[in-house]
């Protein structure tokens, strides 16, 4: 059982965590391109059949994909929580850790990214917001390493590995 409860919390990770972390790093970048080329315009770049993307779509949709990952992400430590469970681990210092460094990021992710992604799709924030963005992006990002270092590292694992 805890293979397969293992198993079920590294592929929800992977596929709930990924594309959150991608789309919030690939959105300020874009949201900074939106404010400089205006609606209408990406960058000077004819799509397809002549016709020129609107660049809010792209931010639409990379907001969108925050959002929803976000939410299948709960998955995440609900099935590591009962890994931990399973293995006996969850008084472990590096469990705590990695728990604490979680919920960190849920909330960086909760209050401060998708409101400001909001806020500039909205159009009630300018450039200034866009690089605010960046870097609680990247302190989201630098969150999520740490967690997967402390879950392959494990200092002081029971487990030995």
């Amino acid at each position: 059982m805890t293979k397969f409860l293992l198993s079920v919390h590294v592929i929800a990770a992977i596929l709930a965590i990924g594309p959150v972390a991608v789309a919030a790093s690939m959105f300020p970048p874009a949201a900074r391109r939106a404010l400089a080329t205006g609606p209408g315009d990406d960058s000077g770049h004819e799509g397809h059949e002549g016709h020129r993307p609107d660049p809010t779509g792209t931010l639409r949709l990379l907001h969108r994909i925050c959002r929803v990952y976000a939410v299948v992400g709960v998955v995440v430590p609900v099935f590591g929580f009962a890994t931990a469970s399973q293995m006996g681990v969850l008084g472990s210092a590096w469990l705590i850790v990695s728990i604490l460094l979680t919920a960190l990021a849920a909330l960086v992710l909760a209050a401060l990214v998708l409101p400001a992604q909001s806020a500039l799709l909205d159009g009630s924030a300018g450039a200034g917001r866009a690089a605010r963005l960046g870097m609680v992006t990247g302190l989201f990002n630098l969150l999520w390493a740490a967690v997967t270092v402390l879950m392959i590292v494990r200092p002081g694992s029971t487990t030995g590995a």
